[in-house]
Order: structure tokens, then C-alpha cells, then sequence
């Protein structure tokens, strides 16, 4: 490789959601921070649509204006809400636009089997808030504008994993950049997504299959209000989620909904015309909200289950979608992700105030331990809640439907799963709690 031009403590891949809260979380340490991004970093808008999308034609239905939100969205819990308030990034993202919701449905679609959650059965005011991932992003970015700790390298891309050698005394990582600079850092993290080109470099060995299910994303308007409601009804064909917005007016009739079907059944719906498509939505949902008045641009996204069979190397650390993906049934993986940027921050925050190397082995072998084992447990209870309510033999069906029902008189019982969708239970770094 050609000579060194700038050396780092730590160089995230990928300013997301999660890149860009793991550089925030290091930046009040006296660790020296890169953070690489492909695109650009400080533009004033962010753009936060699928990556891989299939789109309807223009909108058939009436002229009428009706609000806008970002098709992606972020369910996150309180542990979530609690870290982005301790790092000083909240009082943005609440003037610009959030959705908090105090209740949460779910029922089955095949059935007579529901459960009920409120927020008071935890003595908490909400359960989660609803966060347009551009919202958040944008929060997140400007923050780290403001700051000298975080050096941005936006526009560039890692072309090349170089050894692991001594550098200046230290054990470092060199590393290519397409501009043609190498660089060296003391700890490389891949926070570039599911389809991590570090991760990839790397050659980290993952399990992955597909759940042969497509995700359709929009927004849509109902005829009665939410209620600040989230609400989900498991089908046979797959679950679809009505996640309660509401505009900074205080208009409740807006959800972005998230419908996950079969690959056929997907591209069907999406060939539907604008009206044809509420009247299934609506149909599905059973109606709970009335009609669904006006659906927004529609985008699918193909799901994929994925799990690193480990997060360190070399060097090298994954955090979020880079380390793992799951189903998205329960809203569960950007915090999954964030969780990750914090414990991996405590550790190497921890190390470098004992005078240690943030990037040994024992270090992020430390985080590795930490979130591995949660990581999994959230996706096994996924995946059984998938194959759960996929069955559709009348056994099943009928014991499915009374545990649902019996579960939902049963205040004690509920309690720890409220306390998994808050985000409370685990190993919690200190930053996300209050």
C-alpha cells in the first residue's frame, strides 16, 4: 500500500442510523473518529428510501393534499428513546416530528385470540415512539457537524482491507480508500448494512436464508383517528402492521403501515391501482381504523434473516445490519443496531479511559459476548412467532388463539413482554437508561 496519510483510533463504515450514534457515542472521548460515508454527509435532507424498491404508478386517487412521511420508519423503545435524550440529539427530532404511542393490538387474523398492551401496565407514559428514519438521521448528522472529534469522510468508499501491522508503535489495521489515501485505524467498524462490502472484504462467515416474504412499506390515511395505537393482525399469508404518525398539528389519521406477503402476492398488490389497494388493505386490517382513505407511494423490500457466526476479526467489529437481520414483525432491528453501537462504545470508551487499546481482542470480544446472545434470543423469538402464526393446522390454530386470550387476563404474564418491547430487559449499557 502507498504511505499513511491520516491515522485513526477508530473508523466506522457507513453514516446510518447506527454509524452515525456509534461516532456520536465516541465523540465525547478523547478517541480520534473517522466516519466514512459513500454519499453525501451534510446535505440538509437525507434520503432514507429502500434500497432495493419496486413503486406504483402515479397516484389514481383524488387531488387532495395529504401530509407526507418518510416511508421508512423506526419504532423505538424507550431504551432507544433514552439514548438518543442522554446524547442531546432528542429535542431535534421531537421539534421536527415524532409519534408516541401508549397502546399497542395485536391480534389473530385467523382467530378470536388478541392481546393488549397499554403503557400504564409498565407505569410508563408511552411504549415507543414512531421516528421517520430521515428525521433521526438528519438529528444525528447535524450533531456530529457540530462537533471537532469526528472526522467525515463523506464521498468515499473502502476499496481495500490492508494487514494488521505495527504502525507508529501501535497495532493497526491499513486501510484503501477509493481516493487513493491509505489510512490506518486502530479499530475498523462495518456499520454498512445488510449487504456490508467490509463485512464481505472481510470474508466474516454468516447464516442467512430467506424468509420468502416481501415487505410492502407506504403510508396511508384512515377514516378514524389511531388513538395512538400501534396495531398488528397476524394472517396466514403474513403479518400486517398499522404504526400510528401523527403530524406536528396533532392529525391522528395517518399509519405507516408495514405488510409482509409472499413474493407473488407482494407484486400483486403492488400492481393494484390506488383504490383497489385500500379496499385490500382494508379488508385485511378488518376495517379497525374504517376506511382507508389514501395510501402514499408503495415500496417492497425482499426479507432476509441474517446472523454473523461472529462480530470480531482482526480488528474488524459489525454492528447492526452488518452483523445481523431480522424480520421486521416487531420493529426490533435498528434497535437491535443501536444497542450494539452502545455497548460496543461503553467498551472501548472504558478502555481508553484505563489507558488500554480500544481495538484489542479482549475489548471487542467484551462487546461480542454482550449482544451476541441477545442478538439471537430476539431472533429466535422472531422466527417463532413467524412459524407460529404461519400454521394454519386447526390444533395449533385453537391452542394459538386460547394462550393468546388467556395471556391477555393475565397482567404478570404480559409484564415481560411489555419489558421486551420497551427495550428494558437484557444488558443495557448505561446510556440508555434513564
Amino acid at each position: 500500500m502507498d504511505a499513511v496519510s491520516q491515522s485513526y483510533d477508530v473508523t466506522i463504515v457507513g453514516g446510518g442510523l447506527v454509524g452515525a450514534t456509534l461516532a456520536l457515542l465516541l465523540a465525547t472521548k478523547k478517541i480520534r473518529v473517522a466516519l466514512i460515508e459513500a454519499g453525501h454527509f451534510s446535505e440538509e435532507t437525507v434520503d432514507s428510501q429502500p434500497v432495493i424498491e419496486t413503486t406504483t404508478n402515479e397516484s389514481t386517487m383524488d387531488d387532495q393534499e395529504h401530509l407526507t412521511f418518510d416511508p421508512r420508519v423506526v419504532a423505538l423503545t424507550l431504551a432507544s428513546e433514552n439514548l438518543f435524550k442522554n446524547l442531546g440529539v432528542w429535542p431535534a427530532v421531537e421539534e421536527a416530528r415524532t409519534s408516541p404511542y401508549s397502546a399497542m393490538t395485536v391480534w389473530d387474523g385467523s382467530g378470536t385470540g388478541a392481546i393488549d398492551f397499554q403503557a400504564h401496565e409498565a407505569n410508563v407514559e408511552h411504549i415507543g415512539t414512531i421516528v421517520e428514519n430521515s428525521t433521526l438521521l438528519l438529528a444525528l448528522r447535524k450533531k456530529l457537524l457540530e462537533l471537532d472529534d469526528v472526522f467525515i469522510l463523506e464521498n468515499t468508499k473502502v476499496t481495500q482491507l490492508g494487514p494488521v501491522a505495527e504502525h507508529l508503535g501501535e497495532s493497526v489495521r491499513f486501510i484503501g480508500l477509493d481516493d487513493g489515501q491509505v489510512i490506518t485505524t486502530r479499530v475498523l467498524v462495518a456499520a454498512d448494512g445488510a449487504l456490508s462490502s467490509v463485512r464481505q472484504m472481510a470474508a466474516f462467515s454468516m447464516r442467512e436464508w430467506s424468509y420468502n416474504h416481501h415487505a410492502i412499506v407506504t403510508t396511508v390515511k384512515t377514516e378514524l383517528p389511531h388513538e395512538s395505537t400501534a396495531r398488528q393482525v397476524f394472517m396466514d399469508e403474513g403479518p400486517l402492521a398499522f404504526l400510528p404518525l401523527r403530524s406536528k398539528d396533532g392529525d391522528c389519521h395517518y399509519c405507516s403501515i408495514v405488510w409482509s406477503q409472499v413474493p407473488e402476492r407482494a407484486n400483486h398488490l403492488l400492481s393494484l391501482t390506488d383504490q383497489a389497494f385500500c379496499k385490500e388493505i382494508e379488508r385485511a386490517f378488518e376495517s379497525r381504523l374504517g376506511a382507508v382513505e389514501w395510501v402514499d407511494r408503495r415500496f417492497s423490500i425482499p426479507l432476509k434473516q441474517r446472523h454473523a457466526k461472529q462480530y470480531v476479526k482482526d480488528r474488524i467489529v459489525l454492528v447492526g445490519d452488518a452483523a445481523h437481520t431480522i424480520h421486521p414483525l416487531a420493529g426490533q432491528g435498528v434497535n437491535l443496531g443501536l444497542l450494539d453501537a452502545a455497548v460496543l462504545a461503553e467498551e472501548m470508551n472504558q478502555a481508553a479511559s484505563d489507558g488500554l487499546d480500544p481495538g484489542s481482542e479482549r475489548t471487542l470480544k467484551r462487546y461480542q459476548r454482550r449482544r451476541m446472545g441477545h442478538n439471537l434470543s430476539m431472533m429466535s423469538l422472531m422466527e417463532g412467532f413467524k412459524q407460529l402464526f404461519s400454521e394454519s393446522a386447526p390444533p395449533v390454530r385453537f391452542l394459538r388463539n386460547f394462550g393468546m386470550s388467556l395471556l391477555n387476563q393475565h397482567p404478570l404474564l404480559k409484564r415481560p413482554i411489555l419489558t421486551r418491547a420497551l427495550g428494558l430487559e437484557g444488558d443495557l449499557p448505561d446510556i440508555t437508561k434513564k
